[in-house]
């Protein structure tokens, strides 16, 4: 769970989008691709945080859940209600992604705490989330850009507002915000696979017998 709401497209720029706004999902599709396609030659990861022990902090593990269940061909998913990315298993976790994928490039989705008139707001912005904010956690920050949705209203008393979170709310976010990312998916190139440095080499060796 985050704090951090603000959102930028360019460093100046905001964008968000209310669910039940009809438009949001073509424009949130819109503007992930235009601030992943300059990365198309990295590993782009998904990290989806939160848990499903709490209705606020639900958000992030059901986006990855839905978009599990389908054939994404450019993003790798991680957290899901199943096997979620929490407070408990972060820094594991993220280890592990730096490991296994190619200069990876992290979008961060996450459930925060915002104003009433912000409730029900998703939001994408450059720069990281930090996780754990919202309810006093030290976690460190993830991603290169970000999507959150605003869950419920912040500022005092914050764990018992997130287990008393509409679960309406998180689904409709929820939903729109997958929906998002997989014509984000589709808009994307074929991935080309950059060689690793002995790959290269190989490859190298090969040319100069041949």
């Amino acid at each position: 769970m985050s704090t951090n709401h603000r959102l930028f497209i360019k460093k100046e720029e905001q964008a968000r989008f209310h669910y039940d706004d009809p438009q949001a999902i073509n424009q949130m599709a819109s503007i992930l691709h235009e601030m992943t396609a300059f990365f198309t030659k990295r590993d782009l990861i998904i990290i989806c945080i939160g848990t499903d022990r709490s209705t606020g902090d639900s958000l992030g593990p059901l986006i990855g859940s839905k978009l599990d269940a389908v054939s994404l061909r450019r993003f790798h998913v991680y957290g899901t209600l199943e096997h979620p990315f929490h407070a408990v298993n972060m820094e594991e976790r993220l280890e592990k992604i730096k490991r296994d994928h190619w200069r990876p490039f992290i979008i961060a989705i996450d459930a925060c705490l915002g104003q009433l008139s912000s409730v029900g707001y998703m939001t994408l912005a450059h720069g990281p989330v930090q996780p754990g904010a919202a309810v006093s956690k030290k976690l460190p920050p993830i991603g290169d850009i970000h999507m959150t949705g605003i869950v419920n209203v912040g500022g005092m008393m914050e764990f018992f507002v997130l287990q008393n979170t509409r679960l309406h709310t998180v689904m409709e976010m929820a939903d729109s915000m997958a929906k998002a990312i997989v014509k984000a998916d589709q808009m994307l190139p074929n991935q080309e696979r950059i060689p690793t440095f002995f790959e290269a080499l190989k490859r190298k060796g090969k040319s100069a017998l041949s």
